[in-house]
Order: C-alpha cells, then sequence, then structure tokens
C-alpha cells in the first residue's frame, strides 16, 4: 500500500467501474439484491487474493454464465420474482462452488489437460449457446416491460420497446465506436442513459417510475438485516432441494472452462504464467469459496472478470492491489442504502434492452468456442454430439425440465443438466472417426 499514488488509486476507480454494470445487471435480472452482489463480489474477490498468494490481478464479479438456471427457478414466469424460491437458489450455487472445489481437487492431482479432455469445446462451446438462447424470452419480456401485446405492439407496449431499443443502441454504439473508459463499460452507460430517458419520459407524463424505495431506504444498511424490495432479507438461510442443485451446480463445468480461458489471458496480459504459480488449483479454490461464500450469504455466483483484465491491458498497471482496493469499494457500495435502492428502481424495458445485447452475446462466445477449436463440422461425430446437445438442452428446457419419479419422490432435470451429461457421455464414447456428413458406410 505505502508504493501507491494517488493516480494508481484512481485505477481501483476505473476497475470498479469496469465491473459494475455486469455485476450489478445479473442480480437484477435474476431477482437477487444487486447491494448483496456488490458486497459478495468484493468479499469474493478478496477471499480469491487470499487464496492465490496475492499475486494474481482479478476481480470477481456476478457470473452471467448462471442467469438462465438462476432465472427459472427465482422467476419462473419470467417475470414475477419469487421471494420463497431465493433460499433453494442459493442451495444451487453453494453446490456450485462445490464443484469448483471438486476440481479445485483433481487439478492439484492430475493438472488441468486431463479435465479439459473431458469437457472440451465441442461440449462446453453449445452448452454456453444453449444458456444465452434459453434467456431470450426473459430479455423481450422485460423489453416489453410486462406490457400486454395481444391487440398487437400498441401504446405502452411499444413504448416500452423503444426505451429498450435505445438502450440497445447505446451499448451497441458504445461497444463498437466508443475509446478508452468508455469502450470498457457499456453496459453501464445503456443502464445510465436508459434510466435518464425514462426520467425524462415520466416528466412528460407518457411512462412511470416509483422511487419510493429510494425515500425508504437509509444511507447506511447492514445487508445482513435489511430488507430488499420484496420484503425478504438479504440475507436468508439456504435451502437444498436436489433437482434445483442439479439445475445449478452443474454449470460450474461451463465456467471451469471460462476460468482456464481468463487466468491464461489474464497471465498472457501480466506476462506470466498463473496456472503453474500459484497454480490452476489456487485460482480454482478460490473461485470456489468465493461462489460458495457468495450463495451462503444470498449474493450470485462469482467468476473471474475479463472486463478487469482489459483495464489492466489498457492502462499496463497489473498491481494486484488495486484490485483489492476496487473490492474493497465494492462492499461499501453495497452498504449503502440508497444507492441500493436507486439500482431497484431501474425499469424493465431498460434491463431489457441491456439483456437483448447480452444474452445475444452469451450464445455467440459458445458458437465462438467452437470456431476458435477448430471444431470439423464435416465430421458425422462432431456434428451429433453438437446437435444432440442443442437439441436436448433447448427441448428439455422448453417443456420445463424432465421429472423423474422414484416413489414418492420426484426429481426435475434440467434441460442444461442433461445436454451437459450428453455431451459428457458422447464425448468420451464415440469414435473419432473421419467420416463426413451423410456418409453411412
Amino acid at each position: 500500500m505505502k508504493d501507491l499514488k494517488p493516480r494508481d488509486l484512481l485505477l481501483s476507480v476505473q476497475h470498479l467501474f469496469a465491473m459494475f454494470g455486469a455485476t450489478v445487471l445479473v442480480p437484477l435480472i435474476t431477482g437477487l439484491n444487486p447491494s448483496l452482489a456488490l458486497f459478495s463480489a468484493g468479499i469474493g474477490t478478496l477471499i480469491f487474493h487470499l487464496c492465490t498468494k496475492f499475486k494474481v490481478p482479478v476481480f470477481l464479479g456476478s457470473s452471467f454464465a448462471f442467469l438462465a438456471a438462476l432465472t427459472a427457478v427465482i422467476r419462473p414466469d419470467g417475470s414475477t420474482i419469487i421471494p420463497e424460491n431465493i433460499p433453494l437458489a442459493q442451495g444451487g450455487i453453494i453446490f456450485a462452488g462445490v464443484v469448483y472445489l471438486i476440481f479445485a481437487l483433481i487439478a492439484y492431482f492430475i493438472g488441468a489437460e486431463q479435465i479439459k479432455r473431458i469437457f472440451p469445446p465441442i461440449v462446453t462451446g453449445p452448452i454456453i449457446v444453449i444458456i444465452g438462447i434459453n434467456l431470450a424470452g426473459t430479455a423481450f419480456n422485460d423489453a416489453l416491460g410486462g406490457a400486454d401485446i395481444s391487440a398487437g405492439m400498441t401504446g405502452q407496449a411499444a413504448l416500452n420497446l423503444g426505451i429498450a431499443l435505445f438502450t440497445l443502441l447505446v451499448v451497441i454504439c458504445c461497444s463498437i465506436f466508443a475509446k478508452g473508459l468508455f469502450k470498457l463499460i457499456p453496459i453501464l452507460i445503456g443502464i445510465i442513459s436508459g434510466y435518464v430517458l425514462c426520467i425524462i419520459l415520466q416528466l412528460a407524463g407518457v411512462f412511470s417510475m416509483d422511487f419510493s424505495a429510494i425515500t425508504a431506504a437509509s444511507w447506511i444498511n447492514i445487508p445482513f438485516k435489511t430488507l430488499d424490495a420484496n420484503g425478504v432479507p438479504f440475507m436468508s438461510l439456504p435451502k437444498f432441494e436436489l433437482g434445483i442443485i442439479l439445475s445449478i451446480a452443474p454449470i460450474a463445468i461451463v465456467t471451469f472452462m471460462e476460468h482456464i480461458g481468463d487466468i491464461t489471458t489474464n497471465g498472457t496480459v501480466v506476462g506470466k504464467n498463473f496456472l503453474e504459480d500459484p497454480g490452476l488449483h489456487r485460482t480454482l479454490l478460490g473461485d470456489g469459496l468465493a461462489t460458495l461464500a457468495a450463495g451462503l450469504i444470498g449474493g450470485p455466483p462469482n467468476t473471474t472478470y475479463s472486463e478487469n483484465t482489459g483495464v489492466l491491458a489498457t492502462t499496463k498497471n497489473y498491481n494486484p492491489t488495486l484490485l483489492r482496493i476496487t473490492a474493497v469499494l465494492a462492499i461499501l457500495l453495497g452498504l449503502i442504502g440508497k444507492f441500493g435502492a436507486i439500482l431497484q428502481t431501474i425499469p424493465g424495458p431498460v434491463k431489457g434492452g441491456v439483456e437483448l445485447m447480452l444474452f445475444g452475446m452469451i450464445a455467440a462466445v459458445g458458437v465462438r468456442s467452437l470456431a476458435e477449436a477448430n471444431i470439423d463440422f464435416s465430421m458425422n461425430r462432431n456434428t451429433t454430439i453438437i446437435g444432440l446437445i442443442l437439441v436436448f438442452g433447448l427441448g428439455i428446457s422448453s417443456i420445463g425440465g424432465l421429472t423423474i419419479h422414484f416413489g414418492s419422490y420426484s426429481l426435475n432435470l434440467s434441460g442444461l443438466f442433461v445436454a451437459v451429461l450428453v455431451g459428457v457421455i458422447l464425448n468420451l464414447i464415440l469414435p473419432d472417426t473421419k467420416k463426413k456428413v451423410g456418409e453411412l458406410g
């Protein structure tokens, strides 16, 4: 700390901006509390740095990979939050952290390459595509703001969609045309722009926003003792249901592969091999304990953020202490009651506009992972694995899961869980032949 300069402290604030939009958007979409998401992201980052001997300049924020599963549990109809389901989601998040810890143990004994052989891009790529596509309905529900469209796109529905498209346009412009800091925070700029537009429309008398939560909120709150907008304690005790666990925990397989990519990229930017020192098992341990802690206190799952690696590449300052200062700032923001209340008032169409971009990008990341792995789509084996993963994942998700009965007990398997299972099994048992698509002999 004694070697830090005022200029370096400003870089911590820039890291805060880089992670902020994505970190708070996940709880806003799923129905978790955004203040607690900031708090748990800060705590998770400090846990990660402790596990990695304070060597890796990484920030942990809310993971988008879990959006579909968490939304299905907390907002089963795509719009209404069911507060009683939040503890069930916490149980699933805790077990996702446990999956990370298992991978950390395996990585310690056998190394990352053996694990990657079981979960190659031909499996994880289409799984990521499923995550993005399954969220498309949620994006449009939010973009329409719950307006009735049975009579067509008129009145309030058209206005809400217009707000969403304006927000989307701002995000696209910042992502493609902006430079410097603005290019790193397109989500945040999009949310602010959409929010300001809604205020203007309210002043014009054509849109309605409810600011009562801001008035009622205290300036300082203790997350574990404060009620959110739904009257639910920020820290509720986790509950464990096998079907929910199996719908959430397997997603850690996908984020595990993302983790390897993020840590590799971070090391490339910094000029060090963090997979060797402090070691993949330590970075996985940090990610797992951070996610487990988030589940215990009611935050979304944590994951390493490429947004902050982008800041490292831009500023050329790789001091891990800056990320720990950012973590403390995130914790402090999570303790400001008025700030959390403002986040709760973000209109649905504004969230929907950002979601239209993000969910499409999630699916595109899956496609990109297949392209970068040079998957040969002319091979029967490859198209069979990818095709069946997509059909099982999307098909079972469209019917609300696959229910299996064991006497008086029933187990609901999510499409994502079945897709992972199908992909792993097919990848291990199908021979790597050279038959082209359409060849029968």
